[in-house]
């Protein structure tokens, strides 16, 4: 599991472009420091931190998103930290991997965005997600397969994403780390 120290170091050393993003970071901090011991748990009912992966290809034209069976929108790749995990950015880019199918992924170690929603997780609860996301680069040629977590996934033109895809903001911070 991620030790909230690691999740602290990957945060700290973030420096986002907006102050949104800014105050978001703070908050997760806070929330680590306030729940040293489950903050990366998902058994931490008042929220946990989760990492996700905006999943973009090899030419920065497209990203690859999952329509997912319990929310029915479209997102990026990611979910819990697990045993295992040594940090947010080894979560989002197990989960990626895990979820698209795609060896060879590549990580930028430093988040890319981060945000916080309700969502009730597969324990049945209401909780809120703390995500810190994160971009990973597919190889030239990557063929996505579709996991069990998945009722599709499919690559989006970066200037065309789906109406209920959530998102945009990722594809506008990342369009500052890609050629």
């Amino acid at each position: 599991m991620v030790a909230p120290a690691a999740a602290v170091a990957e945060l700290t050393a973030w420096d986002p472009a907006d102050r949104a993003q800014q105050g978001l970071r703070h908050a997760l901090l806070a929330f680590l420091d306030a729940r040293p011991d489950d903050a990366c748990s998902r058994s931490c009912e008042p929220g946990h931190l989760t990492a996700s992966a905006l999943v973009v290809d090899a030419a920065a034209e497209h990203t690859l998103l999952t329509l997912h069976p319990r929310v029915g929108r479209w997102l990026q790749l990611g979910g819990h930290c697990e045993d295992g995990d040594a940090s947010l950015a080894d979560a989002a880019l197990r989960e990626a991997t895990e979820e698209s199918g795609i060896d060879g992924l590549t990580i930028d170690p430093a988040p890319l965005h981060v945000d916080v929603h309700p969502i009730t997780c597969s324990l049945g609860l209401p909780t809120r997600h703390l995500d810190v996301r994160f971009l990973v680069r597919a190889p030239e040629g990557a063929v996505p397969r579709i996991s069990a977590e998945s009722d599709d996934l499919r690559w989006w033109p970066l200037d065309a994403l789906p109406d209920d895809a959530d998102v945009p903001a990722m594809v506008a911070a990342a369009r500052s780390r890609l050629p």
